[in-house]
Order: C-alpha cells, then sequence, then structure tokens
C-alpha cells in the first residue's frame, strides 16, 4: 500500500521567492485499491504525481510504499526501492526506434537481468496487456490505446507494487478509454497493485476508481470512496462525479434521490412508492451507473398527491428501506403542514 502523511513540495526561484504548490497532501491508497487524484489545471496534481515517484523530492512530509519511507532515502537505496512505483505516462513516452518488446524489456536490460529472464518476463507481460501478436511492432505501427498497453507493461516490468497512471488515458477515443480502464482493473487484481489515477475526466473516475480524492490549490478538499461521496448531501465533489440537469415542474413535494451505500436499490421503487402512498412521480431528471457491482447515482423527482397528502418524512424513511436516501428540495404551500 502507498501512504502519503502532510506532503508539502516547494519550489525557490531566482530570486529567492518561495512558491508552495503542495500545502499538508494526506492520502491512503491500500493494496488492490485504485484511488483517482482529480483537480483543476494548476491543482497540484503533476507536482503530486512526480513526488509519488520520487522524480521530485518532497519538501517535508513522508512517502510510505509497504511501510518504507521513500522520501528518507539518497542515492542507491533511493533507485533500488523506486522500483516498487511504476509509471504510466500520459504520451506513452515510448522510444521510436525500438520495438514494443525492446520497450518493455529496457527497464530489466538496464538492470543487467540476464537474457533469458528477460524473454520470459517481456513475453508474459505483453501477453497480460493483450499485445503478445504486436511484439515486433514499432510504435508508430501502434494505435494510441497499443501503445499506452505498451506504456503500462513496461511500468510492470520491475514488479512494482504501486502503478502511478498520470493522465493514462487523456487524448484517447472512447473505445480506448474504457480498454485502459479495464485491463487497469484487471491488473490491480491479478497483482494486487495499489492504483493512483492521476486524471481530469470524470467518467474515468466513475469507471474504475474505488475512491475519490480531489486537490484544489494545493491542499486535498476532499477525499473518500466513490459512493460516499456521492450519497453525502452538498458534496461537490459527488455533484461533479454524477452531475444532474433537471427540468423545472410542478408539485406538492420536490426530492432530491440519491442511490445510497446501505443497501442494493430496488429497481421498481418508483412504482412501489407511487401504489403504497397513491402519489403521482415526475422524474425531472437523473444520472445513474454501475460503480462496481451496484448502481449509484441522483434522481429528482416532483410529487403530487392525488388524495391526502403524505407526510415528506413518511416518504423519506420508505426510500431508505428501499436503499435510497432523499432529501427535501422544496413543497407547495398547500402542503407545508404535511411535512
Amino acid at each position: 500500500m502507498i501512504e502519503i502523511d502532510n506532503l508539502h513540495k516547494a519550489y525557490r526561484s531566482r530570486s529567492g521567492a518561495v512558491t508552495e504548490v503542495l500545502k499538508g497532501i494526506s492520502l491512503r491508497v491500500p493494496a488492490g485499491g485504485i484511488t483517482a487524484i482529480v483537480g483543476p489545471s494548476g491543482a497540484g496534481k503533476s507536482t503530486l504525481a512526480k513526488c509519488i515517484s520520487l522524480l521530485e523530492k518532497p519538501t517535508r512530509g513522508s512517502i510510505r510504499v509497504n511501510g518504507q519511507d521513500l522520501s528518507l532515502l539518497t542515492g542507491e537505496a533511493l533507485r533500488r526501492e523506486r522500483r516498487a512505483v511504476g509509471t504510466v505516462f500520459q504520451s506513452s513516452a515510448l522510444l521510436q526506434r525500438k520495438t514494443a518488446w525492446q520497450n518493455v524489456a529496457l527497464p530489466l536490460e538496464y538492470l543487467g537481468v540476464v537474457p533469458h529472464e528477460i524473454k520470459q518476463h517481456v513475453g508474459a507481460l505483453l501477453e497480460s496487456v493483450g499485445l503478445s501478436d504486436k511484439a515486433d511492432r514499432y510504435p508508430a505501427q501502434l494505435s494510441g490505446g497499443q501503445r499506452q498497453r505498451v506504456g503500462i507493461a513496461r511500468a510492470l516490468a520491475l514488479k512494482p507494487s504501486v502503478l502511478l497512471a498520470d493522465e493514462a488515458t487523456s487524448g484517447l477515443d472512447p473505445a480506448s478509454t474504457t480498454a485502459i480502464l479495464q485491463l487497469l482493473t484487471q491488473l490491480r487484481d491479478t497483482f494486487g497493485l495499489s492504483i493512483i489515477l492521476i486524471t481530469h475526466e470524470m467518467d474515468v473516475v466513475r469507471s474504475a476508481a474505488d475512491a475519490v480524492a480531489e486537490i484544489r490549490d494545493g491542499r486535498l478538499v476532499q477525499q473518500g470512496q466513490v459512493r460516499d461521496l456521492l450519497a453525502q448531501p452538498g458534496s461537490l465533489l459527488g455533484d461533479q462525479l454524477f452531475p444532474l440537469r433537471a427540468l423545472d415542474a410542478a408539485g406538492d413535494l420536490l426530492l432530491q434521490v440519491t442511490y445510497g451505500t446501505h443497501a442494493p436499490v430496488a429497481t421498481d421503487w418508483i412504482s412501489r412508492l407511487s401504489r403504497q402512498f397513491n402519489l403521482h412521480i415526475d422524474l425531472l431528471g437523473g444520472h445513474v451507473e454501475l460503480i462496481g457491482d451496484r448502481q449509484a447515482g441522483r434522481m429528482r423527482i416532483a410529487v403530487r398527491f392525488n388524495e391526502a397528502p403524505v407526510a415528506a418524512q413518511s416518504l423519506i424513511q420508505q426510500l431508505h428501506q428501499l436503499g435510497l436516501s432523499a432529501e427535501l428540495l422544496g413543497s407547495a404551500p398547500a402542503w407545508q403542514e404535511a411535512i
């Protein structure tokens, strides 16, 4: 696993001015977990990625991989322990005059691994990313998604326990992006990797991440499991993950409904609620997807009473029993006493 505690990074200009880019970042990524790091341009995501891979030395704070604090190491000890972190770059960063096989073999050749072990290991890595039949192709002969697969295989060559993917799907078409994310999830499960996804794409977070952390102005402003953030009322990150555009409509009650984390959601919850309380329910907007093995998302509904009014709290309690959370957004004046 990777543990980042109170990480700071500052740069000093030639004039002596100090600019602090990272301001006390603390983050945990368990073995077998995928954590996405998001934030606007200039927030510090790239600097954090460089610190995690030890391409940049933190000003203070610690980066522990499997209990070893890499930020305290120097020289040969640092070079040795850095092998625990594999990095996949946005552009794949392949050498254009070397084949896919040769690109994956580079880290092993640099370490002096004997040729027959290189041959065996590189063959297994290319097979794991689905490119055994492309081993002799040069980068120019591969698609963008295939080049990223080669980059992933190379990042795994030294058997790291942490894989850092820095905008690894940026610029890829949707089909290639989906394939790369499925591959990362598969590799996570196969090798028990801790994976950090640096990304600005919320589709990537929803598709692959177990947890997400948001950085703004060098600070970690919100983090948590994707499902938990979605269920938190007023979560800005939850709103970004599941943006909700809703129509305006008249109704006795206006509710925002969230697919909760406490139980699976009944697929017929709208019809159940309508029958139980004799309601007319208008769906004004929604965003629902599968996150892992459960549905997650948000909906906004307008409720109209066909007969006697129903207390809003009764509806909210029933929605909770159906696996949902609900928040009252508004009510018609005629029904204020029912709330």
